[in-house]
Formats: structure tokens, sequence, C-alpha cells
């Protein structure tokens, strides 16, 4: 299963894939702008990075991810922000071609958050090995926001 590296020309995929995923999730207003979201991605100071999963040439899920740097690991990690596999293409091993990768490159952690309820995710994760947090409460500050 082909996972590669995002190109600028795979914007307007990602922005779809971003989208669906939202929408998925029960958020039918999203509506990405693809010229900011190539500028974070591939512009001279990128914000994050993608990998795309590919079957037979078409584009069918991606893993959106930041790098981190827990400072008692010492060592880059990842953040995972976003992993999606398009419906007509789950339950191939996308999901874990996309995780594969993602472990192949960091010597540290990788995380990310879910929604309490998705089943589905959870079991996904769990067959991967991972497990929550415990101990850890996740915050969010969004300063500029009213």
């Amino acid at each position: 299963m082909p996972v590669r590296d995002a190109v600028a020309s795979d914007v307007e995929e990602i922005c779809s894939l971003i989208e669906e995923h939202a929408r998925y999730e029960g958020n039918h207003d999203l509506v990405l702008d693809r010229a900011e979201l190539r500028r974070y991605l591939f512009g001279p100071q990128p914000k994050a990075w993608v990998l795309i999963a590919e079957v037979d040439g078409r584009v069918a899920g991606m893993a959106l991810c930041t790098w981190t740097f827990p400072s008692w690991d010492a060592r880059p990690g990842i953040f995972l922000d976003d992993l999606f596999v398009r419906p007509a293409y789950r339950r191939h091993g996308l999901g874990k071609a996309l995780m594969d990768e993602l472990a192949a490159r960091t010597s540290g952690r990788v995380e990310w958050e879910m929604q309490e309820g998705n089943e589905r995710a959870e079991a996904f994760y769990a067959h991967l090995g991972a497990k929550p947090v415990e101990g850890w409460i996740r915050y969010r500050w969004r300063p500029h926001d009213g």
C-alpha cells in the first residue's frame, strides 16, 4: 500500500479529506481556505506535514501531523492531528500503513486525540497497542478568540 509525503499539488485532496472527516464527525459547515492551507503546509516555513495513502492512484486517506519535542523524552515525537481514511477504503490496512509510517519517522512518541464514544477508532488504536494517557487532562487555549 503506497504511503507517501504530500506535495503542494495534493492541497485540494487534503482539504477534501479534512472536510469529509469533519462531516463524518458531525461538522457540516467546515470549508477550508485552500490557499491558506497550501501556505501552512508547503510555504517557506511549513507548520505541519501530511502523509497520503493511495489505492490504484487514488487518494484514499491521510495523516496530518506536526513535530513535537517532549522535554522528558528529549527526542522528537509526532502529534497526529488528523487520521482519516475514506469509508470506501476502510478495513484494507491503510490506517495501519499510515501509522506504521509515522512510527518509522520517530524514535519518540506518537500522540493524538480521539473523540469519546468513537468505538471503531478506539478498537483500531487498541489493536495497534496504543493506550489512553491516564492522569493527564488536555487543555486548549485560544488566546485570540473573542
